[in-house]
């Protein structure tokens, strides 16, 4: 089955040729290489340029590592820069280059694992002078994760950076109703591969083992962490509390209380920020609507895939309310949207009275699930898996009726029903209508 990924790539199109390095992040097999290689390869192949004019080079693959044999060959292809790591030649690749271009054409230059690459910052800047070089890079493994490569060329690059499958692409791959679709989806997730096994136990023991055997030994080995059982333990207690507030005084009481080990705040948050530069994780910061200001915490964190979520807890906890929140968390920034917590403040009236006999009023934050904002665009949206009941709109609403602007505010659940607005102007669209109509929001 192959996955069209038509949103990141019409993002490379728009970006081509625009004298920037393309810099494609992601998780680990979210399919950033298959992004460059097949589809942007194929895009290029049929508008007509040569595929001699199309230079793809993997520095993960012997194959293409064994092409700069021929090149200075008083030199070694592979070289050591670091203990227990060899690096490819730049000076060698650099002569590659030189011999498979010109200085008249247009040349492509796709190049996978960059980081594998001697003095990589360099060597690209140097070729980035070319004027007719366009060149795209990937980036992520246990030396050198995407998050730094997009750093390295801050002012120099432009990011694209890609998820796995959202719902609508996981719907490409299926014959299945949306209904069963989500079944499946809001279990295993949208890594491309997973999606195109047929069996759950197939599913389960590569997620499993993704989690452990790649995106742990990544973090470990990048980050030369030493408490690595720790590290682990702060993995399951992040997927466990997703569309809960962070508070990493919290998660180092529940490591003393449940799991008797101690370690310190400021560890749990390199901990996170070392999840967040894998891409394991997304970080959305909690922003007080009426204030108009940040809170720095506590704040949220959402995985990248609900199947790596889930399979980190051994497909334990498979609370659909929270991992609705996940996907629609990112499936506004599949769209395109910045996306963060919001909190209205509001006095609300208690039982108490003073001693005039008046009610007493308390200060109260109600939360908004995200809001979300791309441009002039802004929205304010709740999750609710069900509505059924009166008191169920009322509290899941309650929220964005605070909420003074004029931006759309909108409730997204499982209804099956049309998109309809109460009195109060508040808009409830079913799940499924706004996972697979990108213009539902526009309705």
């Amino acid at each position: 089955m192959e996955y069209s990924r038509n949103l990141y790539l019409n993002r490379l199109i728009e970006r081509k040729q625009n004298g920037l390095i393309k810099v494609i992040t992601g998780a680990r097999r979210a399919g950033k290489s298959y992004l460059l290689n097949e589809l942007y390869y194929k895009y290029l192949l049929n508008l007509g340029v040569p595929s001699t004019n199309i230079i793809r080079f993997a520095f993960d693959s012997d194959e293409d590592i064994d092409l700069l044999d021929a090149y200075i060959p008083e030199e070694s292809t592979k070289i050591g820069q670091k203990p227990d790591m060899l690096f490819v030649n730049a000076k060698k690749f650099r002569a590659y280059i030189k011999d498979k271009t010109n200085d008249k054409d247009n040349f492509y230059l796709l190049l996978d694992e960059v980081q594998l690459l001697d003095n990589f910052v360099g060597t690209l800047n140097g070729l980035l002078r070319h004027t007719n070089y366009d060149i795209y890079v990937t980036g992520s493994n246990s030396k050198f994760l995407s998050s730094d490569i997009a750093t390295e060329f801050k002012g120099r690059g432009t990011v694209v950076h890609v998820l796995p499958l959202a719902f609508s692409e996981y719907m490409q791959g299926t014959e299945l109703s949306p209904e069963r679709a989500w079944r499946e989806y809001v279990v295993t997730g949208g890594i491309p591969l997973v999606a195109q096994m047929r069996s759950e136990e197939e599913k389960y023991t590569y997620l499993k083992n993704l989690c452990e055997e790649t995106y742990l030994k990544d973090i470990i080995t990048h980050n030369r962490i030493k408490k690595k059982v720790e590290l682990g333990d702060t993995f399951n207690i992040l997927a466990s509390m997703i569309g809960s507030p962070v508070n990493a005084k919290k998660i180092t009481d529940t490591f003393k209380t449940n799991l008797d080990k101690g370690i310190t705040r400021d560890t749990i948050i390199d901990y996170i920020d070392y999840f967040q530069d894998a891409f394991v994780v997304s970080r959305a910061n909690k922003y007080n609507i009426k204030g108009r200001k940040y809170i720095g915490s506590p704040f949220k964190l959402y995985f990248e895939d609900v199947g790596v979520r889930n399979a980190r807890l051994n497909f334990r906890q498979i609370e659909e309310t929270h991992i609705m929140e996940n996907i629609l968390y990112n499936e506004l920034r599949y769209r395109g949207f910045n996306v963060d917590v919001g909190e209205v403040t509001i006095n609300e009236k208690t039982d108490r009275i003073d001693v005039n006999g008046k009610p007493i009023y308390a200060k109260k934050a109600l939360e908004v699930d995200f809001i979300a904002t791309k441009g002039d665009q802004k929205f304010y949206i709740q999750s609710a898996l069900s509505m059924e009941s009166e008191e169920k709109q009322t509290q899941e609403k309650k929220s964005l009726y605070y909420i003074d602007d004029s931006f759309k505010k909108i409730v997204v659940a499982k209804t099956g029903l049309n998109p309809t607005y109460d009195d109060e102007g508040v808009l409830t669209i079913d799940l499924f209508d706004f996972l697979l109509d990108e213009k539902v929001l526009e309705s």
